[in-house]
């Protein structure tokens, strides 16, 4: 967003996208509310004002993302939003659902995919740079995950940018004719070939812009939820699985 409004940090940590279930804002409020975006934003119309189960809070969705006001448009709140007695953080819940949107941008043929041994019981996408010493450290026990079931799916995200040696050695990789062997190899501090072709490494960056990534390892599980960081084999599987329990 253009406006200095929405530059502030806490609109993007909030999330994106429209909740379900949200029903139409009250006239008097909507109106009240839309007054105050005109004087803050002149112009701005692309909105949607929606009802939150919070009197008297409305929630305003730009599409690429969103706040909350009071129903006098006068205050914005930053913050969670969380249902005590059904225990669910609402706003979390829409930034899972926003980033599993976002994570369907990349198709699983563009990702490097380390498969589980044996039947699969998780599956994770794993925002990874060659040149990170904690995405070594996960990736040389990447039999650790696989072989409880966790299927690693690796998206690059080569945190010196798009002309640096990492970013080089990503796409190496992703041109090898081995790519699985290659990203072996290279982790282990062995040489593989130099290589370039047609390949999904600045896709995978702008995605990782996009959902706000900026270290790595980055893991993100099935439904939406963001891990920071490197997380061994049995903790993860340990998170998984209680993840699947309170669904």
């Amino acid at each position: 967003m253009k406006q200095l409004f929405f530059a502030s940090a806490f609109f993007t940590s909030l999330g994106l996208f429209f909740v379900p279930g949200l029903v139409a804002a009250d006239d008097a409020d909507h109106a009240a509310i839309k007054q105050s975006l005109s004087e803050l934003m002149p112009g701005e119309t692309g909105y949607r004002i929606s009802s939150l189960p919070v009197p008297g809070v409305y929630e305003v969705d730009f599409g690429d993302g969103f706040i909350y006001l009071s129903a006098d448009g006068k205050y914005a709140l930053k913050g969670d939003i969380i249902d005590l007695t059904a225990n669910v953080n609402i706003t979390e819940e829409k930034r899972s659902r926003a980033r599993l949107q976002t994570l369907a941008k990349v198709d699983a043929e563009n990702m490097l995919i380390y498969p589980a041994d044996k039947e699969r019981q998780h599956s994770i996408i794993v925002f990874t740079d060659i040149d990170c010493g904690y995405c070594r450290r996960m990736h040389q026990g990447i039999s650790e995950y696989t072989s409880r079931g966790i299927e690693v799916k690796y998206v690059f995200y080569p945190r010196a940018g798009r002309k640096s040696a990492s970013y080089d050695k990503a796409v190496s990789v992703w041109c090898a004719d081995d790519r699985r062997r290659a990203m072996n190899r290279i982790v282990a501090g062995q040489p593989i070939e130099s290589r370039t072709c047609d390949n999904p490494v600045e896709q995978h960056m702008d995605i990782a812009d996009a959902l706000g990534v900026t270290g790595t390892p980055t893991i993100f599980l099935a439904n939406g939820k963001r891990l920071p960081g490197y997380i061994q084999a049995a903790k993860l599987q340990y998170i998984l699985q209680n993840e699947i329990a309170s669904r």
